[in-house]
């Protein structure tokens, strides 16, 4: 079936037409709202503070922030593949949904840790900063993190404990850690009305 023909078939009267706008318009405006809440734009960048848009990393912000990588290092120079931009994105991109909707959900564990894909990430990415290290002093640049899984070497963190997450066993480990968090997108009429809903709760007790 054609296209035209199914617009036709879809918009045959007034009502189907007045109908597909209004969704169409509802659609369009919670996406475009949910895209300015969730501040879509800013994934774009290798700003570090993008990482406290979900307030549970504020300790791995803070304590990254305390440490020596802060001076050269953003979190996506850790965190996602280098090899080639498409897949820096396409890694970025994926593990940006699988995060999204494990906060959503609720579903993250209290301590969390890297998934087997982000570990070989993370541990290629250390070898790649720390090239001369690892292949002139040590020799350890052609251990590789499947090696790891195997046996037959250990991971750059099974050492290093304290790089550059200060080893955090919880999401409570910074309590009153000062993290840039994103200003709220609520607006003041409906936090108003959320107020007076709380203040109303309170004098009924």
């Amino acid at each position: 079936m054609k296209i035209k023909k199914f617009i036709y078939l879809i918009l045959s009267s007034r009502k189907w037409t007045v109908s597909a706008i209004i969704i169409g318009g509802v659609i369009c405006g919670l996406g475009g709202y949910v895209s300015y809440a969730s501040r879509v734009w800013s994934y774009l960048s290798d700003e570090p503070s993008t990482c406290v848009n979900c307030h549970i990393m504020a300790p791995y912000y803070a304590t990254w922030n305390h440490s020596s990588h802060s001076r050269d290092a953003t979190c996506n120079d850790c965190h996602v593949p280098h090899e080639n931009v498409v897949r820096k994105w396409f890694f970025k991109g994926m593990d940006g949904m699988r995060h999204a909707s494990v906060f959503m959900m609720r579903g993250e564990p209290q301590v969390i840790q890297a998934i087997d894909e982000s570990a070989a990430v993370i541990m290629n990415n250390c070898i790649r900063c720390h090239t001369q290290l690892n292949t002139a002093f040590v020799n350890t640049g052609t251990i590789n993190h499947k090696m790891v899984k195997k046996g037959e070497g250990k991971a750059c963190w099974d050492c290093h404990r304290d790089v550059p997450h200060s080893g955090i066993n919880s999401l409570s480990a910074t309590p009153s850690a000062l993290v840039p968090y994103p200003k709220t997108t609520v607006p003041d009429w409906l936090k108003n009305i959320y107020k007076k809903e709380n203040d109303t709760k309170l004098n009924l007790k």
